[in-house]
């Protein structure tokens, strides 16, 4: 969720903070605030609201710094104001940003009240700058005084932390919350991503949970809490491919819808041959676990878990391999069942969605699975915790709403499906279907793209409308969510998805002349059936938007239709995501908000 930053440097770098702050904002855009090293003394600006009215606060001509940390805020505990934004200082001495929730935090101010600590916020983070500043009362020096706090702490953080005293140290710890290491000459900074930093330096060391990292602008020193020596490994990345331009799009969500016709043919790029899957495009000895798999199961969050039903469906259809799909917020609440060997795949565009992650580290604990991610960042949590991986290419997605990650996450199942069907010998005709119509995926998501003027005009019906219901059957119906979720994430109109079969068990009641309601119309078995739904809407006078590949002749009810090109009914699903995306992105367009920064989300969610 929130979005750390911070440098030790022979420069000035109080312009890197902010602008390591703005390219974090996706993380968390509730308030913002910077402690800095100013004429012998930490100083320390903050405020409620976005990173671009804490530049205007800081007057960046005037003030400067070579040491300092910085915080862009998405609330946990305690409302969006200017007490509750970090950093949190104990006695103008110790100052702490941080990315996580500390369960035990109530507990700890208890005892901290007694020891004559003063709380100032309602967040749980202010705990941790006191407790820090406790141990140094008793006598500890600075790095023994924070590895005596973590000991205390219970719960998932990312820390940075700056003490008055050591002035050009920077003392980072991670504990279940992504934080990296970026290194310069005669420079060193630690984030919560690469994005934050990729614009000063491609040498990252990407730290490991327990781990706490001493730096100072000529050397790093990583341990762990137990004093125990740990040497990581720099790691170079492509700079290029962290890239914040909105290159003449008004918003990163329209810049990334627009993207998905190449990010397709990235992430299907020498991973085809003719007629099939490449070998080995999974890691080393996949292919050689997946001869023995006889059970999936698919753990995802939010936009990703509807790429993980799709899965589901395409994985009954074509392997005959029982696959079950649960959010990672409820799967490691459940008695997991055994089975004879197992696929375990998270799909996740950040590889650190919180959720997600406990439930990789649950199923290691609780069985032997043989573990994948479908992940869009390398050197991410879950790319490291598990077997293999395979990255979808999407590149950086900034805009809250995911676009390009989705349609990426279903191009690189596909080719999941395609390998497990190779591995156990499926249906060999149609695997050579399915591989030519992949390749021919980028050309019919361009040819959805450009019919924007279809889909603005459903968005002007929809904008002034408070509600909206969304229908899908079979591989179509999870396509039915997202584009719902699309919808109400950007325009806050409240959307829901249904099957088209349940709408006559309670939906229809809601349905009248006010109430728009979008209807995925397949060519296949299920068309006769969700034109039957559609005629019920009809006679009810709901207003009916259609998305299909079929004419409009045989379609057209009295709201529209929208004729989508034609593909195989296993990649169709694909396709027709893009008119929800931009449907849902014109509504909010129309309606005035916030489009990239929608209220009340972030982009990675890293608590649980």
């Amino acid at each position: 969720m929130c979005g750390i930053v911070g440098g030790t440097s022979n420069r000035n770098i109080l312009p890197i903070l902010v602008e390591g702050l703005r390219r974090l904002e996706y993380r968390g855009y509730d308030s913002a605030g910077v402690a800095f090293k100013s004429n012998g003394k930490i100083s320390l600006v903050k405020n409620a609201g976005r990173v671009e009215d804490l530049a205007e606060k800081l007057n960046l001509d005037k003030n400067s710094t070579k040491v300092g940390i910085a915080h862009t805020r998405w609330a946990t505990h305690g409302i969006p104001t200017e007490k509750n934004a970090h950093p949190h200082n104990s006695k103008k001495n110790i100052y702490v940003v941080h990315n996580g929730i500390i369960e035990n935090h109530l507990a700890l101010k208890e005892m901290l009240e007694k020891e004559g600590f003063k709380f100032s916020s309602q967040t749980d983070t202010e705990v941790i700058a006191h407790l820090i500043q406790l141990y140094i009362e008793k006598g500890k020096d600075f790095d023994s005084a924070v590895i005596s706090t973590i000991a205390k702490l219970k719960g998932a953080y990312a820390l940075a932390v700056l003490d008055k005293n050591n002035p050009d140290t920077l003392i980072g710890v991670r504990q279940q919350s992504p934080l990296v290491i970026g290194e310069g000459f005669e420079e060193k900074f630690i984030a919560s991503d690469v994005m934050a930093l990729s614009n000063i330096t491609n040498k990252f060391k990407f730290m490991e949970d327990g781990q706490i990292a001493i730096l100072n602008k000529d050397q790093i020193s990583v341990t762990s809490a137990s004093g125990v020596a740990a040497k990581l490994k720099t790691q170079e990345v492509d700079s290029n491919a962290y890239t914040n331009d909105l290159k003449g799009y008004s918003h990163f969500m329209e810049k990334e819808i627009f993207e998905q016709t190449g990010v397709i043919k990235d992430a299907l790029e020498g991973r085809l041959t003719k007629n099939e899957t490449q070998e080995g495009i999974f890691g080393v000895g996949f292919e050689k676990e997946m001869k023995s798999i006889t059970n999936i199961q698919i753990v995802a969050c939010g936009t990703s878990f509807h790429a993980g039903r799709i899965f589901e469906f395409w994985s009954h259809k074509f392997l005959g391999i029982n696959c079950r799909v649960d959010y990672g917020s409820e799967y490691q609440y459940q008695e997991p069942i055994k089975t004879d060997k197992t696929l375990l795949i998270t799909i996740s565009q950040s590889g650190e969605t919180a959720d997600t992650l406990s439930s990789l580290k649950f199923a290691k604990k609780s069985g032997d699975p043989v573990t994948l991610t479908i992940c869009n960042v390398a050197n991410s949590s879950l790319c490291r915790e598990s077997d293999f991986t395979l990255l979808t290419k999407a590149g950086p997605e900034i805009g809250v709403a995911s676009t390009k990650a989705f349609v990426t996450q279903l191009a690189c199942l596909n080719l999941l499906l395609l390998t497990l069907m190779r591995v156990h010998n499926k249906l060999p005709t149609a695997r050579k279907k399915i591989t030519s119509a992949l390749r021919e995926l980028p050309k019919l998501i361009n040819k959805t793209l450009k019919m924007t003027g279809e889909y603005k005009k459903v968005a002007k019906l929809l904008f002034k409308r408070n509600s909206a219901l969304f229908l899908g059957r079979g591989l179509y119906f999870p396509i039915a969510r997202e584009g719902a979720l699309k919808l109400k994430e950007i325009s806050y109109i409240h959307a829901e998805a249904y099957p088209g079969g349940e709408l006559k068990h309670g939906p229809l009641a809601l349905i009248d002349k006010n109430m728009p309601v979008i209807a995925l119309a397949p060519d296949n078995e299920h068309l006769d059936k969700i034109m039957s739904n559609i005629e019920e809407v009809a006679a009810r006078k709901g207003k009916i938007i259609t998305i299909g590949p079929l004419g409009r002749t045989k379609i057209d009810k009295n709201g529209g239709h929208i004729k989508i090109p034609k593909t195989l009914d296993l990649l169709n699903p694909i396709v027709s995501v893009v008119p929800m995306q931009l449907i849902a992105y014109y509504t909010a367009v129309f309606k005035g908000t916030d489009v990239d920064k929608p209220r009340n989300l972030a982009k990675s969610v890293t608590v649980e």
